[in-house]
């Protein structure tokens, strides 16, 4: 069974080359969100069963929507996905229950590696 997957970016291309390099993988997305408001109405709805989930965002950031989510949901899986130069703010994540984080620009192979140790 193919895995459900939530991706959270205000970037329209970040999405889009998210999307593609995950179900190249064989994963589904089952939604997509471009703010922290919006990702956490879509996991309440849609139940994926993993979230990358950008730092840098409008109305809420990734950090705001992350506490929201484990708060609803403190099994979520969410994978963090920032930029370089952003460390301080990965590590607020990991200790926030961020299961790992993605370097922007996006590597395939790391994508394929957290998303294999996250979901099985």
């Amino acid at each position: 069974m193919s895995k459900n997957i939530l991706i959270v970016d205000d970037a329209a291309f970040m999405r889009l080359t998210l999307k593609n390099m995950l179900e190249e993988a064989g994963y589904s997305i089952i939604g997509e969100a471009q703010n922290g408001e919006e990702a956490v109405q879509k996991y309440s709805e849609l139940q994926p069963d993993l979230v990358t989930m950008d730092i840098t965002m409008p109305k809420k950031d990734g950090l705001e929507a992350l506490e929201e989510i484990i708060s609803l949901d403190s099994n979520a899986n969410i994978i963090m996905c920032s930029a370089m130069g952003q460390q301080g703010l990965v590590l607020d994540a990991v200790k926030a229950g961020a299961k790992d984080f993605i370097v922007k620009p996006f590597n395939k192979e790391r994508i394929h590696n957290a998303l294999k140790k996250h979901l099985g």
